[in-house]
Parts: C-alpha cells; structure tokens; sequence
C-alpha cells in the first residue's frame, strides 16, 4: 500500500512538472510581449479606459506581470524540494517566492481585480483569490520559522495551487471559447472563477489523500 501511494506522488510531480514547464514557457511568451514597456499590447489593449484614466494602473499592471513570472518559476524550483548541487537553493527561492507574492504580486493582483472585466462576480472572484493566496503564502511562511516543515509544505502547495491560476484561467478560456462561444463578458465571469477553485479542490483532496 505504501510503494502504491509513493508511486501515485511520484507520478503526479512527474506530470506536474511536464505540465508546468510547458505552460511556464506560454506564459513567458506572454510576458514578453510587453518588455519592453508597451501599453497597446495583447490585455492592454482592451484595458485603454484604466491606461488613460489612471496614471497609476500600469505601475500596478507591470508590477504583477513581471514579479509573476518570477513567482511561478521560483515556487516551482522551492516546491519540487531540489537544491540542484548549490547550498540551501529550496529555501532562498522559497524566501523569494514569498517575498514576492506577500509584497508585490497579490497586493498588484488585488487592485488590478478591482478593474476586472466581468463586472461585480469577476472582481469578487479575483479578491477572494488575492486574499487567500496572500493568507496561504503567509501561512507557509509561518510554518517555515516554527520549524513545522510537513504541514509548511502543505500550505506550499495550496498557495502554488492558487499561484497557478495564472495558467489555468487562461486553460479554461480557450476551452470555454472553443468549444461554446461565450459572451466575452460571460467568459470573463466563468473563468474568473474556474481558474483557482478546481485548483484548490484538487491540491485538498491529495492532501486528504496524503499524496502531497
């Protein structure tokens, strides 16, 4: 029973690791796209209003995008618990995940929510993630400093699970839009939602399940 479930964990980092490495270069080639700093781009584009109106929306924009990058990329390399030869590796990309997320991403993340396109369902969406990937982040750091490294590697995950949304949300977009042509203010409402909580259901349930 126990090489059954040490089998099933293995194969999960596998698959996560083949899946994550592809997505991560997706999102690369999205983030390069407004390096260098380029406001009539890809998102931007439909985001003029905020870009004239607000002087202080691409600060907060950029801010995001670029610290995100880093995140996924460095909470990745923390959570696979690899130290690839240099001394204490898991922990200083773990102290950069955190730093980033608990200072830049989500506090940017939280105010770009607030200008979501979908109306009132996307931005409370993109609120409760910003706070539960803030508190979770900050849980996982909690449990670093008290030395509780088994259940710090639980909260881990789900602050990863949460991170990923990134990917995932724009996962169910093309699959939403291919396959039922949606609104686009209808898709914007579904994916706001869809692209953290079978997320964080998932990463629960192998936790209940102790694969994680």
């Amino acid at each position: 029973m126990f090489l059954v479930k040490k089998d099933i964990s293995t194969l999960i980092k596998i698959l996560l690791i083949i899946g994550f490495g592809y997505f991560f270069w997706l999102m690369l080639k999205i983030t390069l796209e407004y390096i260098p700093f380029n406001p009539n781009v890809s998102f931007l584009m439909i985001k003029q209003t905020e870009v004239t109106e607000r002087s202080e929306y691409l600060w907060f924009f950029y801010t995001h995008v670029y610290t995100s990058i880093f995140v996924l990329l460095a909470g990745f390399l923390a959570i696979i618990r690899k130290n690839f030869g240099i001394k204490n590796f898991h922990r200083n990309a773990g102290k950069i995940y955190i730093f980033l997320i608990l200072l830049l991403a989500v506090p940017s993340g939280i105010y770009m929510g607030i200008f979501a396109n979908g109306g009132f369902l996307s931005k409370l969406s993109f609120f409760i993630l910003g706070c539960l990937w803030w508190f979770t982040t900050f849980k996982a750091y909690q449990l670093a400093r008290h030395k509780k490294f088994s259940e710090h590697k639980q909260w881990m995950w789900r602050s990863f699970a949460l991170a990923v949304s990134a990917i995932t949300l724009r996962m169910w977009k093309v699959f939403i839009v291919y396959l039922f042509h949606p609104n686009p203010m209808d898709v914007y409402q579904i994916i706001a939602w869809l692209g953290w909580i079978p997320n964080i259901l998932l990463i629960e349930y192998l936790i209940a399940k102790k694969h994680l």
